[in-house]
């Protein structure tokens, strides 16, 4: 008699699928009252554009450490800014908030907040555990390559576990690249109607989906 228990059911995602429904039951409203999608964009854009560069990679630099999307700034960022700086300058600057971003999430919950994530860790019943230098890069790979969690939350998770700050900085640095560059071309390239370059974007996109099946298979799913 084969004492296996069966495999546990994967439990669907309620929230992110009603959010998904929510937006496009908003959208197909608003194409049937006849308002103009386009226009909308375009004065979106205009608005973001007059706010200034300063301001929008700064915003970059701080929010998506307290939960903003932060697909949110990289698809908009070369559509918005690219005629002021470059794609290349906004590239550029994209790259450098991000980083900042990262320094900023891993003090946040290695010191500034570790005290109030620590409590309401254990009030859930979860543990998070200690690295060592053996296990450091296994476990940040597994965090950043690990499908689910937003962002954010991965970075509050090495950060309590205490992942040395250059390996952090590095490993999350590396891991979101890829997604961060197909998402400014693939933004600009949506805004501006040029569908053929758009698959460009969508390559990348791709090409970094498959290393990260090869990475996580590699370091992540090998015996601990």
């Amino acid at each position: 008699m084969s004492t296996e228990s069966p495999p546990s059911k994967k439990k669907l995602p309620i929230l992110k699928l009603s959010a998904a429904f929510l937006v496009l039951a908003v959208g197909a409203y608003l194409v049937l009252r006849g308002v103009p999608l386009s226009a909308l964009a375009d004065k979106g854009v205009a608005l973001m554009r007059s706010v200034g560069p300063v301001a929008f990679f700064l915003a970059l630099c701080i929010l998506p450490a307290f939960g903003a999307p932060l697909a949110a700034f990289t698809i908009t960022a070369g559509e918005i800014f690219a005629p002021q700086l470059s794609m290349p300058g906004v590239i550029a600057a994209t790259l450098f908030s991000m980083a900042v971003n990262l320094a900023l999430t891993y003090w946040l919950s290695r010191y500034a907040l570790r005290p109030l994530l620590s409590r309401l860790v254990g009030r859930y019943g979860y543990s998070i555990p200690r690295v060592t230098s053996d296990n450091a890069l296994t476990i940040a790979l597994a965090v950043r390559l690990t499908p689910g969690p937003p962002f954010f939350i991965q970075g509050y998770i090495l950060g309590l576990a205490e992942v040395p700050f250059r390996l952090f900085m590095l490993v999350s640095w590396l891991c979101t690249l890829p997604w961060a560059l197909g998402a400014l071309f693939l933004g600009k390239e949506i805004f501006n109607g040029n569908f053929k370059l758009v698959f460009y974007g969508i390559g990348v996109i791709v090409a970094a989906t498959a290393v990260v099946h090869l990475v996580r298979n590699r370091y992540v799913q090998r015996p601990r």
